[in-house]
């Protein structure tokens, strides 16, 4: 008798768990690709002249000598998500995603504008920098010392990327590394971009690959 009491509260206790760690008032637990593995179906060149190609199931962004930053963008916003992909960078190249990002032609012809979440070998991969924002860094402290970042050279590093409210959270290879209150950018949703940063004349080419992109919309719903 006493192990079919525990084993009825235990019950309730999950039922009572559940719904407030999955719902919670939002819609779109399940994950969705971003990414079809084949063509680019669904995303669009915002700003640069980078290249964009699918290759062996991997979107290859490669640089252009004398181009600005360049962004290959989500045609759809989104708001809260949680977002999740991997990345291989060659170590001389800067690049990032943006995250509720906006684009408008007028605004140096297209530049995305918006928090990106950081991807490089200096240290500070995985932290948010406020691209075309003049804010400088969004995360408050930036530790740029390659040797405690997680980011591993060389190797495919896998992102999680958290995005609620103001609060954007990320973590590289398993590691939290930014946490913070996102109060100056003033973006609640746009599109996802990846970044191909400009590099300096007579270097390159350099690439960035990314694969497994997939999302989970925690965007909260509407109430009719």
């Amino acid at each position: 008798m006493k192990h079919t009491i525990i084993s009825m509260f235990a019950v309730a206790l999950l039922i009572h768990i559940i719904p407030s760690a999955s719902g919670s008032g939002h819609m779109g637990s399940d994950w969705m690709p971003l990414f079809n593995g084949k063509d680019l179906t669904g995303w669009v060149q915002r700003s640069g002249t980078a290249t964009y190609h699918v290759e062996d199931g991997v979107i290859v962004g490669r640089t252009s000598e004398g181009s600005p930053n360049s962004f290959l963008c989500t045609q759809k916003d989104y708001g809260d998500f949680e977002l999740t992909f991997e990345v291989l960078l060659d170590d001389a190249l800067n690049s990032g995603v943006q995250i509720r990002s906006k684009s408008d032609p007028e605004f140096k012809d297209g530049h995305a504008r918006g928090p990106q979440v950081e991807i490089a070998t200096n240290g500070t991969a995985g932290y948010v920098y406020g691209e075309a924002l003049n804010t400088g860094w969004l995360s408050k402290s930036v530790n740029n010392d390659p040797a405690q970042s997680p980011f591993k050279s060389g190797e495919w590093n896998s992102y999680r990327v958290l995005a609620v409210g103001q609060v954007i959270q990320t973590w590289i290879n398993g590691v939290p590394v930014a946490n913070l209150t996102d109060d100056i950018s003033g973006m609640s949703s746009g599109f996802i971009g990846l970044q191909v940063h400009s590099i300096k004349s007579g270097t390159g080419p350099f690439e960035v690959r990314w694969r497994n992109l997939k999302i989970r919309d925690l965007t909260p719903k509407k109430k009719d």
